[in-house]
């Protein structure tokens, strides 16, 4: 029994970390966050809400000026106060804010948002207890390997949950009449926006998929549609 103490410790420590990591978040976002209360925007949504057969979707402005999107698995939609910016500035549409709050509602309707728990709780707590028991097996290489496994198995899952939010999020913005222009069109201006390089890392490490990949995804979907 001796033998997987270290092993039961480093569950039991991954298991607290989470909780502690979750709670800390789900602070954040209610400390940070206000309504929506755009009524340009509000139009939109309450097209989403209407095709999904709901009263409303609850949007929220998170405040931090990176550009995202993020979603509770409350059901909460939160937009980034520097995404909300590029909207009134003109660089983003509201067809395409839109596209942004069905890819999170794809996220909440599908499950990701909870299983992920919006800042990847989950990964940190597994690359805990992998740098735990690797690095008494193998040292010092241990931690690093830990670090690059979990790295690897987040960055796989996240890009098929991408593709499933995507997926949804096309269906629903076709379904609310809006279609899925604005969401191929915003494809092409998140790198610039966010103010990343596609090519500084492989496309297997990448959290979300490339832009082409996820346009092409979207042209298929409306082919096999007959859209």
């Amino acid at each position: 029994m001796l033998r997987f103490t270290p092993i039961l410790l480093a569950i039991l420590y991954a298991l607290v970390l989470y909780r502690i990591s979750v709670w800390r978040t789900h602070r954040e976002l209610d400390r940070r966050s206000t309504r929506l209360a755009d009524p340009a925007l509000k139009r939109l949504t309450d097209r989403l809400a209407g095709a999904l057969d709901l009263p409303q979707i609850p949007v929220f402005i998170y405040e931090i000026d990176p550009v995202n999107g993020l979603a509770a698995p409350d059901g909460r939609i939160f937009i980034t106060r520097g995404f909300y910016r590029k909207f009134l500035s003109g660089e983003v549409t509201g067809e395409e804010m839109a596209s942004v709050i069905a890819h999170e509602l794809g996220h909440v309707a599908l499950g990701h948002a909870r299983r992920r728990m919006i800042d990847f709780s989950g990964q940190n707590a597994l690359r805990t207890a992998l740098m735990m028991l690797l690095g008494r097996f193998i040292p010092f290489i241990g931690p690093w390997i830990a670090g690059v496994l979990t790295s690897l198995i987040a960055a796989r899952l996240s890009r098929g949950d991408e593709y499933e939010a995507d997926a949804y999020a096309a269906a629903l913005l076709t379904k609310a009449g809006i279609g899925t222009g604005p969401q191929k069109s915003l494809f092409t201006k998140l790198e610039a926006l966010t103010q990343q390089r596609a090519g500084m890392a492989p496309a297997w490490l990448m959290s979300h998929p490339k832009t082409g990949e996820r346009i092409a995804a979207l042209e298929k979907l409306e082919s096999d549609w007959g859209v």
